[in-house]
């Protein structure tokens, strides 16, 4: 890998600029669309059926939909393996892209035209269509994102794209709020639909990704085989493959940890509604955003390795701010200071592990690749923190509690130095970062079920 593609130090305006080019603003469009469907079948879905007199039994289980999401990487494959007839013209990855949209719009539009009063099965099954769309959506526009980014280009996009997640989320809840109570829930969900169009517009004004990698055709069975598990194949050729993964495992385990109890952490401080939402939902969104920022012009100033680094550090100190918290009592001051830090802290490590992670990919298998890497990023923290946060809190208190999750997440940064040092982050680089495309072993790469070869 050519450390120059990925790391070019620079002045404080040279990490402002790339905020301003065609990709990253694309990536801004990709991130809105990619949002709002997540909140279809969340907080707004929530707010829906408790109006609609539904227990909190039931729409507590309507949760399970996200679930879908987790399991995206089953099919990843698809997105890079399979070529659309017709519009499949338009390349591989805008094809998919405008197919996915249509999805989601339809999945969204089919949750808005059932009652869940008159038939709440119906509407479940609805709600785990648009988590599947949505999960589909989310593959498609993470390949696109990597693929129209240059290597330079990772961390800013990675910002971008998460300031358009957050605007698609939020703003998909408040719009569906507002026009639910003027016209119903029917025309809130019909009309958070239309927010699939940003990305399929970007798809249609870029066009396909110049990086995006045509691979050689076959047909049948052993090419379709060889288009599922060779993206995963490849990965485990890499040297070092077996250490990167224990760090995508293992490197967000004690932020998550923490993440989930900070409510819990408030409720038994005694503070009011109105103070949680003042310091958690505003100071908070505020400090993230500015995190996403700095993030992506230290990115480019510090290049990969020394920001995700630093991001890491950032993530592990910030769970000693509610050690100090559960310490100090009810204090509004400490409150703020301990979420601005939490928030400005997850949206530099969003940045820079998010781009980090892109750069592993390879560029054959991109969709397949980040989706396996997402999934493992997050099913460790989560099934550890759904498991044991509660009872650790219970057993040594708030205090010692956050002190832990802290010592927890050493072991990632630790071992992400000892990649630097090693030269391991480098070497584990993929072709979305700069890095070598080395063969997948056993079969030369598919494209399965295409009709025509690549152009050349």
């Amino acid at each position: 890998m050519s450390e120059l593609e990925i790391e070019r130090p620079g002045g404080w305006m040279d990490g402002v600029r790339p905020y301003f080019e065609k990709a990253p603003l694309a990536a801004l469009a990709l991130g809105i669309s990619s949002g709002f469907p997540y909140a279809m079948i969340g907080a707004t879905l929530t707010t829906r059926l408790a109006q609609d007199g539904i227990d909190k039994k039931t729409v507590t289980a309507f949760s399970l939909a996200f679930l879908v999401y987790n399991l995206k990487w089953i099919w990843a494959w698809a997105v890079d393996g399979v070529k659309l007839p017709i519009i499949g013209r338009l390349g591989q990855r805008v094809s998919w892209l405008l197919l996915a949209g249509v999805l989601v719009m339809a999945a969204v539009a089919n949750l808005a035209l059932i009652d869940p009063k008159a038939d709440i099965m119906a509407a479940a099954i609805a709600a785990i269509l648009v988590g599947a769309a949505g999960a589909t959506f989310d593959i498609v526009i993470d390949a696109y994102r990597i693929e129209i980014l240059e290597p330079r280009q990772l961390g800013v996009g990675s910002g971008m794209s998460q300031y358009g997640w957050r605007i698609g989320s939020a703003g998909a809840g408040a719009l569906a709020l507002v026009i639910a109570a003027r016209g119903g829930w029917e025309w809130a969900y019909l009309a958070c639909a239309m927010l699939a169009l940003p990305a399929m517009l970007a798809g249609l004004i870029v066009g396909e990704p110049a990086r995006h990698r045509e691979i050689a055709v076959r047909r049948g069975i052993g090419a379709m085989l060889t288009s599922i598990w060779g993206p995963f194949a490849q990965f485990f050729t890499r040297e070092g493959a077996a250490i990167v993964l224990a760090f995508i495992l293992i490197h967000k385990v004690g932020d998550t940890l923490a993440n989930l109890t900070f409510r819990l952490l408030f409720d038994d401080l005694k503070f009011t509604n109105d103070e949680i939402a003042f310091y958690d939902v505003g100071i908070g969104f505020w400090a993230y955003l500015i995190g996403i920022f700095v993030g992506g012009v230290l990115y480019a100033k510090m290049g990969m390795k020394r920001s995700v680094l630093l991001s890491l550090v950032l993530m592990a100190v910030s769970n000693l701010s509610f050690a100090g918290l559960a310490a100090a009592g009810h204090s509004n001051w400490g409150m703020a200071g301990a979420i601005g830090f939490e928030n400005f802290a997850s949206g530099f490590g969003g940045v820079a592990v998010v781009a980090y992670f892109s750069a592993l990919t390879d560029l054959r298998f991109t969709a397949a690749q980040y989706a396996l890497i997402s999934a493992a990023a997050s099913i460790v923290g989560r099934f550890v923190t759904g498991t044991t946060a509660g009872g650790l809190i219970e057993t040594f208190g708030y205090v010692n509690f956050y002190l832990l999750t802290t010592l927890i997440a050493l072991p990632g940064v630790f071992l992400f130095w000892w990649m630097i040092r090693s030269g391991l982050v480098d070497r584990s680089i993929g072709s979305a970062g700069g890095g070598d495309e080395p063969p997948v072993p056993g079969a030369g790469p598919v494209v399965a079920g295409a009709s025509e070869p690549p152009a050349a």
